[in-house]
């Protein structure tokens, strides 16, 4: 792994603060375009909820445990 590489996670320290437990856990589903962002494993998510922005939120109990982010690759363009 080039050092380049590790600058590009360093970026992620201020979003990792910010969680619940200052743990994410990220998958990448290249073929369904679609990030998955959890805050608690393992997680059992008992309703979730889908933003305008069509981003699901899960939630276990009152707790959001995660996001589901559908079109990320295109996303990540849009900001680029």
């Amino acid at each position: 792994m080039a050092i380049a590489d590790i600058q590009e996670y360093l970026k992620l320290i201020p979003a990792v603060n910010r969680s619940p437990q200052h743990a994410v856990w990220l998958t990448y589903d290249a073929e369904a375009d679609t990030l998955y962002i959890n805050f608690k494993k393992p997680s059992h998510a008992t309703d979730s909820e889908m933003t305008d922005d069509d981003i699901i939120v899960r939630y276990e109990g009152e707790e959001v445990i995660g996001f589901t982010v559908l079109h990320a690759n295109k996303r990540m363009k849009k900001t680029a």
